[in-house]
């Protein structure tokens, strides 16, 4: 008989350029470790990142900027997405670049709204009517079909629910009976269908059911308790652009010139700034009775130098507005001019009067020693195998061109160590990848020197 090892099923994870990024690395009291949670130095931006964080949590940076500044490949996108981390998915991060905004659809600053609505999430808690309890009849009832066909229909479900205190036999529209189907409920299924809407949830299996297996893949869920139809706290969270899109889409007709008008009209609208006026009000009438929660998230717009005197200036009014979400801004530019002017020049290409807002974080240089260590944390991250001369190589490669080359260079040379029939990635595995590849550096010079030779 022949046996094969099964190969494991686990989900093979896509390694981005920040995946070894976890946290901020901080201790209980807010001080960096040296290297922790995917990070290596930095210490002071990251302590200036924690301190942003409790702000954020004790919602004291609504409507106020940050601004990461430094060098290109110092952490300054990685510390944004370590705050996200921190913040937890509860609270919506919402990323962009500053490039963006220039769309041929709408304009520069309706894609600045309407991230701005991404950023500002809504938690509402409604009460709803619901049927709730084990499966324990489920009949479909067939008629002939009324189109004087051969075949038959749906006309109505019989349901049977029960809870520790008692049981119900339902009829269900047939409608209701599509979205038991969808759920694939079955006989002994806990489940719960909305008496408003219809719709139906299955939460697990009876755990009258269980077996005595040790592994299965069904989950067990114990006999709802208190009667069959009850009243649930059902909590719902929205962002504020998605209320924008679902209450500007056209109600049309299903005619056929309400259905040629929607295929006529762009593939992306504009929000109409009295419809958010009108979206503001509800949501605030909605906080003052207590139904829902106004959770203020982040806006993280990196290389914020793209954007533009007109952008600059709505950002300024936009960060004023009593709904306004935390902003960070990123840069790696000095004195600079701000694009969309033609003699205006400022730190980081960003206005003055908008500068005055910031809270500036600095980020620093690495250092060699740093370098080494996060080109190690990079290559574990990939699970890739190098020995202590090729790390020491690619840390002076970092050193004299920049961190990002140097981390580039790890994959072509795992893959020349492959070719090579070694599972460790050698110091001459390096020196040749670093021979077929050029970095910005010595791509300038070779342009400066042999500069007759190309084009202008």
């Amino acid at each position: 008989m022949k046996i094969e090892e099964v190969k494991s099923t686990a989900k093979v994870q896509r390694i981005s350029a920040h995946s070894h990024v976890k946290a901020l690395g901080l201790d209980e009291n807010g001080t960096a470790i040296r290297a922790a949670s995917g990070f290596v130095g930095q210490e002071a931006a990251r302590e200036a990142a924690g301190i942003v964080v409790e702000m954020i949590r004790s919602k004291k940076l609504a409507g106020r900027a940050v601004l990461f500044a430094g060098p290109p490949g110092t952490g300054k996108t990685a510390i944004a997405l370590a705050i996200s981390a921190e913040l937890g998915s509860k609270v919506p991060f919402c990323p962009m670049v500053g490039s963006e905004v220039y769309s041929s659809e709408v304009k520069k600053t309706e894609v600045l709204m309407e991230n701005f609505r991404r950023a500002i999430g809504l938690r509402i808690k409604e009460t709803k009517e619901v049927y709730e309890g084990e499966v324990i009849e489920l009949t479909p009832v067939e008629t002939e079909a009324p189109s004087a066909g051969y075949g038959k229909t749906i006309s109505h479900v019989i349901i049977g629910l029960k809870t520790v205190k008692g049981s119900k036999q339902l009829k269900l529209d047939p409608s209701i009976y599509e979205n038991l189907q969808k759920e694939k409920v079955e006989i002994g299924d806990v489940i719960y269908i909305e008496a408003n809407s219809g719709s139906v949830k299955r939460q697990g299996r009876s755990d009258s059911y269980a077996t005595e297996f040790d592994l299965e893949a069904e989950e067990y869920v114990p006999l709802p308790k208190g009667d069959v139809h009850k009243k649930r706290e059902v909590v719902n969270d929205v962002s504020l652009h998605d209320l924008d899109t679902a209450n500007s889409r056209p109600q049309g007709g299903q005619d056929i010139l309400s259905l040629m008008g929607q295929l006529m009209k762009p593939k992306k609208l504009e929000i109409t700034e009295k419809l958010r006026v009108e979206i503001n009000t509800v949501v605030n009438k909605y906080i003052e009775q207590g139904t829902a929660e106004l959770i203020p998230g982040v806006l993280f717009i990196d290389e914020v130098h793209m954007l533009d005197i007109e952008c600059f200036t709505f950002l300024h009014r936009a960060l004023e507005s009593s709904i306004a979400p935390i902003v960070i801004f990123s840069t790696n530019r000095g004195r600079c001019i701000v694009r969309g002017t033609d003699d205006i020049y400022a730190p980081h290409g960003i206005p003055l009067d908008l500068l005055d807002r910031l809270l500036v974080i600095r980020t620093m240089p690495y250092s060699r020693a740093e370098m080494e260590q996060i080109i190690a944390l990079r290559a574990n991250t990939e699970n890739l195998a190098l020995d202590d001369e090729a790390l020491k190589s690619l840390a002076d490669i970092g050193f004299s061109a920049t961190l990002r080359y140097a981390l580039q260079l790890l994959t072509p040379a795992a893959l020349i160590s492959k070719v090579g029939g070694h599972s460790t990635i050698s110091k001459d595995d390096v020196s040749e990848v670093n021979g077929l590849f050029l970095d910005a550096k010595s791509s300038g010079k070779i342009l400066s020197k042999n500069a007759e030779k190309f084009m202008a």
